[in-house]
C-alpha cells in the first residue's frame, strides 16, 4: 500500500453491502478488502486501482476459522494508517431452529459475534491510542423485528446493534473521538437474499427494498454525524420507533401481523457474503 492516504478495512467486501462500501471509499482511501472469494476481491482491486487510484491489498479469509481470523486482526492492529473497519461479512440462515444444523448455527455465531468482536477489538486497540477513526458493525432491522424461522440470525445482530452500543458508552465515558456505528438496514437488493432463493415479489412491499447504495450513502453521512444506530429509510425508523415503545405482548403479536402472509418462511439454506 502507498502512504499518502488512511486504511479502511472492509470484511464481506466481495459482494453486496460490503462492496458497495469498498466502492464509496475507494476515491478517498486505500483499502483492505477482507473475503473468501478471492477472484472477486481481485477484481474490485483492479477496477479501484485504476479509476479511483487506490491502493488496494486483497486479503483472502474465511472468518469462522480462528486461525485465519487471528491473522486478519493481527494486521488490523498493526497498521498504522487504519482509519475505517468495516464488520459486513455475514450469512442468513433460513429455517426452524431445531430443523437446522447445530454446525451452521454455530458458524453463524462464529462470523457475525466473534469475528465482529476479535476485530473490533483489534481495531480499536489501534484507534484509541491515536484517538481517531471508526468502525461501522452492519446490523439489521431485525436486530429490533424478529419474524419466524429467521431468529438465530436476528439474536445474532441483537448482539450486534447492544455490543456497538456499550462501546459507544466506553469511547463516550473517556472522551475518545473514535466513532462506532451499528448500521441496521432492511430488505436490500444484494445476492444475501438471491443465495436464499427469497422471491422478492411476495417477501416484503416492493417501497421496502433499498439499493446497496442507498445503504453504505445513509452510513457514511451518520459516521460524519458521529450517529450510534443508523436505519436507512423512513419506514423502517418509523416502525422501529413504533415497536420499541410499546409493551411486549402488544409488539409480538404486531409483528406476527406484519410477518403473516408475507412467504417469510425460508428455504433451509445459508446465504453467505
Amino acid at each position: 500500500m502507498g502512504t499518502s492516504r488512511t486504511v479502511a478495512v472492509i470484511t464481506g467486501a466481495s459482494s453486496g453491502i460490503g462492496a458497495e462500501f469498498a466502492r464509496q471509499l475507494a476515491p478517498r482511501h486505500d483499502l483492505l478488502l477482507i473475503a473468501r472469494r478471492k477472484d472477486r476481491l481481485e477484481q474490485m482491486a483492479s477496477e479501484f486501482s485504476k479509476t479511483n487510484g487506490s491502493s488496494v491489498e486483497v486479503y483472502p479469509a474465511d472468518l469462522t476459522v480462528a486461525d485465519e481470523l487471528s491473522s486478519v486482526a493481527e494486521r488490523i492492529v498493526g497498521d498504522q494508517r487504519l482509519a475505517l473497519l468495516i464488520n459486513s461479512a455475514g450469512f442468513g440462515l433460513g429455517g426452524l431452529f431445531w430443523e437446522r444444523s447445530v454446525d451452521i448455527q454455530e458458524s453463524m455465531i462464529r462470523l457475525h459475534i466473534l469475528a465482529t468482536m476479535t476485530l473490533t477489538h483489534a481495531a480499536l486497540t489501534n484507534l484509541v491510542r491515536r484517538n481517531t477513526g471508526a468502525i461501522v458493525n452492519v446490523a439489521s432491522i431485525s436486530a429490533w423485528l424478529r419474524r419466524p424461522t429467521f431468529i438465530g440470525y436476528a439474536a445474532t445482530k441483537s448482539w450486534m446493534t447492544a455490543f456497538s452500543e456499550g462501546l459507544y458508552l466506553d469511547l463516550r465515558q473517556m472522551g475518545a473521538r473514535t466513532i462506532i456505528q451499528a448500521l441496521c438496514p432492511g430488505l436490500v437488493y444484494t445476492e444475501f437474499h438471491d443465495k436464499m432463493n427469497v422471491d422478492r415479489k411476495t417477501f416484503g412491499a416492493k417501497n421496502l427494498w433499498q439499493t446497496a447504495e442507498e445503504v453504505v450513502t445513509a452510513s457514511l453521512d451518520g459516521l460524519r454525524r458521529g450517529e450510534l444506530f443508523v436505519i436507512p429509510g423512513w419506514r423502517y425508523r418509523t416502525l422501529i420507533a413504533v415497536l420499541s415503545v410499546l409493551p411486549t405482548a402488544l409488539r409480538m403479536e404486531l409483528q406476527r401481523r406484519i410477518m403473516r402472509g408475507r412467504g417469510d418462511v425460508l428455504p433451509p439454506d445459508k446465504a453467505r457474503i
